[in-house]
């Protein structure tokens, strides 16, 4: 994208939708003008334009929860942007880790007929948790203790799923192949690695 080809509307304006890079979970709408998407160009953060104070504003400049911009995308119409972080800390002022915390369905609907859709919840949790650090949370523990902890857990995890199928014991691989995926994507979301990528490596190597 070209930064001249963005459609802004009469205020100068363009709606950014920001998207945390990792589980694909929207974090915030915000808007941007020329300046703001060129001082995030610059400092690879996003900067905003508020709309209410009328000036710019750097995302976490004074709480520390900054987002680190690793896409910027327009849609087909290139009046609206979809801007990929990975974020510090909370994107809602409420210490939420999204703004879209509330629904207007009485419960959340998961779709029939899709086995993998646990795998998106466990993306977006983990993603949460990784920027929020909830206390008493064992993967904010492990995400504390940081890439050695975490690759040694994925380790005994991989031995255990090697017992268990020398074992020929069904339901006990289906329990230990669980934990290692867990773990696995629990290292992929400290490393800043989006299971997109892991799928692209998969589909690239399939086509050939």
């Amino acid at each position: 994208m070209k930064l001249q080809d963005v459609v802004f509307d009469e205020k100068g304006l363009v709606p950014a939708i920001v998207q945390d890079a990792r589980s694909k979970e929207v974090l915030t709408l915000a808007y941007m003008n020329k300046e703001s998407i060129e001082l995030t160009l610059e400092k690879e953060e996003t900067v905003f334009y508020s709309r209410s104070r009328k000036e710019l504003w750097h995302k976490g400049e004074t709480s520390g929860h900054t987002q680190k911009v690793v896409g910027i995308r327009f849609d087909c119409d290139q009046d609206a942007l979809l801007v990929q972080v990975i974020p510090s800390g909370p994107a809602c002022h409420k210490g939420d880790y999204s703004c879209f915390t509330e629904s207007l369905l009485s419960h959340d609907v998961r779709a029939d007929g899709q086995p993998y859709a646990i795998i998106d919840e466990l993306k977006k949790v983990l993603a949460e948790r990784k920027t929020t650090l909830p206390e008493n949370s064992y993967t904010s523990q492990l995400f504390q203790e940081g890439v050695d902890r975490i690759a040694k857990k994925i380790g005994e995890e991989a031995g255990e799923v090697i017992i268990a199928a020398k074992n020929d014991d069904p339901e006990e691989l289906s329990l230990e192949s669980a934990d290692l995926l867990f773990h696995l994507l629990l290292l992929l979301t400290d490393r800043g690695v989006s299971l997109d990528q892991v799928l692209a490596v998969l589909e690239k190597r399939h086509q050939q």
